[in-house]
């Protein structure tokens, strides 16, 4: 993974050259990444769905975040990114099934990483529940999800917690059923104006 190359541009969204993953990271350069959301709809009620990081991440380990995302490396398009929701989750999608959002801003600062990137995020959107996870351990340890409306309001700032359900796989391989109210330390640390702008995005969607 450390020898990945990205594209790498200025923050009016430039392109300015490419770099290795790790140079990327450490110097801060902004890069392209895939962000998919998937939202089902049941009995007229949005839900949408977070995948549990697996502890053997070494960013994040076992904590909520989006649905499927990853890195757009320097030879691959958009398009690419598809991939991801293929390899994390086990599910197949083709570009003309999801629904884009635009690219949107999005950093994530830590001592040992400043992650800016210009992320291109997409809806995946059914009126049935999503069910046939074949999940990537290395990458992947459980899928939960919670009411749409209930997050937009988490998002926003108007209340503390949101209530998941869901399932996660143990390092024994046992599958656990997850029913709990989490907190923003549950999740990742995304900027809170990406996670606003995605949550508002999603709702102008729904109300078309």
């Amino acid at each position: 993974m450390q020898d990945e190359i990205l594209k790498i541009f200025d923050e009016s969204g430039q392109h300015i050259g490419e770099a290795l993953r790790n140079e990327v990271h450490k110097k801060g350069y902004w890069h392209e990444t895939f962000h998919c959301w998937l939202l089902s709809i049941e009995n007229n009620r949005p839900s949408i769905y977070f995948q549990i990081r697996s502890h053997l991440k070494k960013d994040y380990p076992n904590l909520l975040d989006i649905t499927a995302a990853g890195h757009i490396l320097a030879n691959e398009t958009v398009e690419d990114g598809l991939r991801e929701v293929k390899e994390e989750l086990g599910i197949e999608v083709k570009m003309e099934e999801v629904i884009s959002l635009g690219n949107i801003k999005n950093s994530i600062i830590q001592e040992s990483m400043i992650d800016n990137e210009l992320s291109h995020v997409f809806l995946l959107k059914r009126y049935d529940l999503f069910s046939n996870f074949n999940l990537q351990k290395e990458e992947v340890s459980g899928i939960v999800r919670a009411d749409f409306d209930q997050f937009y309001e988490f998002a926003n700032g108007l209340i503390e917690t949101i209530d998941v359900e869901g399932f996660q796989i143990t390092e024994a391989g046992e599958e656990l059923l997850i029913i709990k109210s989490v907190n923003k330390n549950h999740f990742v640390s995304h900027e809170n104006t990406y996670i606003v702008e995605v949550a508002e995005l999603i709702k102008n969607h729904l109300s078309k």
